[in-house]
């Protein structure tokens, strides 16, 4: 098995910050470095996450933010040493993620995980019962 199919049969094929499935996506999800390259990180199996192109792109080479409800500059979720539980939850709608700690708040801003068209997608998927995405034992 590849690198890439070990990352991504961790991740279930999803986003492992905003969550989308990336059965539904246009564009191919990329091997996101959560330690950038740039700051030492290597392209490990224990350091590579699975990220659709939109936040990707907005993490960019950030590993912390301002928690936009304290302006404290705290870490970004990490997805090999946070779980996803803790520091996210949907809204009512299951349309918006809610940053539910400063890690969690930071990160929901920095990477923009309630873009617009991450919403609309979100709404069909609902209507569709594909969303949100089941969580296992494991992934607590």
């Amino acid at each position: 098995m590849t690198l890439r199919a070990e990352v991504e049969q961790r991740a279930r094929g999803r986003c492992e910050y905003c969550q989308s499935l990336s059965r539904y996506s246009t564009q191919t999800f990329a091997l996101e470095h959560i330690l950038p390259k740039s700051a030492g990180g290597k392209t490990s199996f224990d350091n590579l996450g699975l990220a659709c192109q939109g936040c990707n792109n907005h993490k960019y080479n950030k590993t912390h933010a301002p928690d936009p409800a304290t302006n404290h500059v705290v870490s970004l979720f990490h997805p090999r040493q946070n779980a996803w539980e803790e520091h996210f939850a949907w809204d009512a709608s299951f349309e918006r993620i809610v940053g539910l700690t400063s890690t969690g708040r930071a990160t929901v801003e920095a990477l923009q995980l309630n873009r617009d068209e991450l919403i609309n997608l979100r709404r069909l998927l609902y209507a569709a019962g594909e969303h949100p995405p089941a969580v296992k034992e494991t992934d607590l």
